[in-house]
């Protein structure tokens, strides 16, 4: 798989996502498109990233933005996710991992000393051509929404 490199194209790719929709990146050209990774869904640092996003959904639409969060979990687990939070952005099922792999999140990560596979936080900004404008990874949850925010504001 090749790496993702900022200011080129992103390739094209499907996902499963909540309300019954099939995320295709190819489908939103014209439109920015902020796609964060998290780890798990109800988790305190997820949570908190989401509503973030959630808080500050309308600047990123009037800024013709949309926003879409990816992990592993499943679709309904993800859609209790979304009505708990009103989330106004879908969430992206990546079960098998390919949209994962795609942009290289999957990393070696320690919990209570013991070492496993997870999603490593990371935030990518797609312009409304399908290039790669931005990626943060290793996110900090505080202030993170804002700073996308801004750099949307500077495409």
């Amino acid at each position: 798989m090749s790496e993702l490199v900022t200011g080129h194209p992103v390739p094209n790719f499907s996902a499963p996502a909540t309300n019954e929709t099939t995320f295709t990146l190819n489908e939103f050209k014209g439109r920015n498109i902020v796609i964060y990774f998290y780890p798990k869904d109800s988790t305190p640092g997820c949570t908190t990233e989401g509503q973030n996003f959630r808080d500050l959904y309308e600047q990123f639409q009037a800024l013709n933005t949309e926003i879409f969060g990816v992990s592993r979990d499943g679709l309904k687990s993800h859609e209790n996710f979304r009505a708990k939070q009103a989330f106004p952005f879908q969430l992206i099922s990546d079960k098998d991992e390919t949209v994962c792999k795609l942009f290289d999140v999957i990393k070696l990560k320690k919990l209570y000393g013991k070492e496993h596979l997870g999603i490593e936080r990371s935030t990518f900004l797609i312009d409304k051509a399908g290039v790669l404008r931005q990626a943060w990874r290793k996110v900090k949850v505080p202030g993170h929404a804002e700073e996308v925010l801004e750099s949307v504001k500077a495409l």
